[in-house]
């Protein structure tokens, strides 16, 4: 992670495996940071940085990393996520006056569905990993977007932001999904229309009529989804994902680098 240039991660349980020490020391000389705002040791002690800020293309992102909550290892344990999340992203943007705060959430997707629910407008983007689930859509909870993260680094994530307005941002993706939408559902309701105009039968007429009602109130919905309102047009953002198939060419240096970790033929390879 460090030799592809990651910023920053959030410690969890998997990077505990051989204790904190182990991984303090493996990484002491990387640029990368290990983040988190809630794992502490048996004294209470926190054990990580909190937080970073990313300074890039002129925006100041300020980065906050969170580990399960409970014991993760012997002597080492995580407290409760949103209290933490909350208190680091107020300090980032009252102290650091960052433009968007990220929170990097090693926790179960449920529990990060949670906490991005608590966050209120304090975070922007709480990016999930823990299991090895295959890359989703983004889901918006409140003013914060839960981003999936992906699987076991088979893919490339990119989030793309634009900043100029203010409010929540709006979801590119969710707005082209609902303009497809709109036009498979009009198609409908032309179709229900058509045989509602020579359906005679009581009968064969309410269940056309309650389907019509249905789209028309499905359409209503969807029509709000993909209207960008003018005031959050300037905040943006669209999330799409790099599969690392065979055909994307390897990069002989960061190639190295892993098969020194897991050489050609070993399981993990």
């Amino acid at each position: 992670m460090d030799a592809l240039g990651t910023a920053a991660m959030a410690v969890g349980a998997r990077d505990l495996v051989l204790g904190t020490d182990f991984l303090k020391q493996t990484t002491r000389k990387a640029k990368m940071k290990l983040l988190s705002a809630n794992l502490v040791d048996a004294r209470g002690k926190p054990l990580f940085a909190a937080s970073t800020v990313v300074r890039t293309g002129g925006l100041v992102f300020g980065v906050v990393g969170l580990s399960p909550e409970g014991e993760v290892q012997p002597g080492v344990s995580g407290g409760p996520p949103a209290p933490a999340a909350l208190a680091e992203a107020r300090r980032l943007r009252e102290k650091e006056k960052v433009d968007v705060v990220v929170v990097l959430a090693a926790m179960p997707l449920a529990s990060a569905q949670a906490l991005s629910r608590e966050l209120g407008d304090a975070v922007d983007f709480v990016v999930q990993s823990h299991e090895s689930r295959l890359p989703g859509t983004a889901q918006r909870h409140g003013h914060a977007t839960l981003v999936p993260s992906g699987e076991r680094g088979r893919q490339v994530g990119r989030l793309e932001l634009t900043l100029a307005g203010t409010g929540p941002f709006v979801d590119l993706s969710e707005v082209a999904r609902a303009q497809e939408g709109l036009k498979l559902l009009d198609e409908n309701i032309q179709r229900a229309r058509e045989r509602l105009a020579v359906a005679k039968d009581e009968a064969a007429r309410k269940p056309l009529e309650d389907a019509l009602a249905g789209f028309l109130s499905r359409r209503q919905r969807l029509e709000e989804q993909a209207r960008v309102r003018p005031d959050a047009g300037g905040r943006t953002q669209q999330l799409s994902f790099i599969p690392l198939g065979p055909e994307v060419p390897d990069d002989p240096e960061l190639k190295a680098k892993v098969e020194r970790i897991g050489p050609p033929g070993s399981v993990s390879h």
